[in-house]
């Protein structure tokens, strides 16, 4: 599993926006529909919220990818 750690600089980035930052998808468009797919996991559980607020200390799983979110 590869691992990430992205650095939030304010208080919660949107989930979709999340993924595109990290590189997992080119657009916060392709975000919504990598979301909408029912890929996306945080913190163990599946999320279908395309702009759900992810703050530090959550972890975001897609495929074999884990974003570990750490105050910046």
């Amino acid at each position: 599993m590869q691992q990430l750690d992205f650095q939030l600089e304010r208080d919660f980035v949107e989930l979709n926006q999340l993924l595109k930052l990290a590189g997992l998808c080119d657009s916060g468009g392709a975000g919504k529909a990598l979301v909408a797919s029912g890929d996306v996991h945080v913190d163990g559980v599946v999320e279908t919220r395309k702009t759900c607020k992810i703050r530090a200390g959550q972890r975001v799983e897609v495929g074999d990818v884990r974003i570990d979110v750490v105050a910046g």
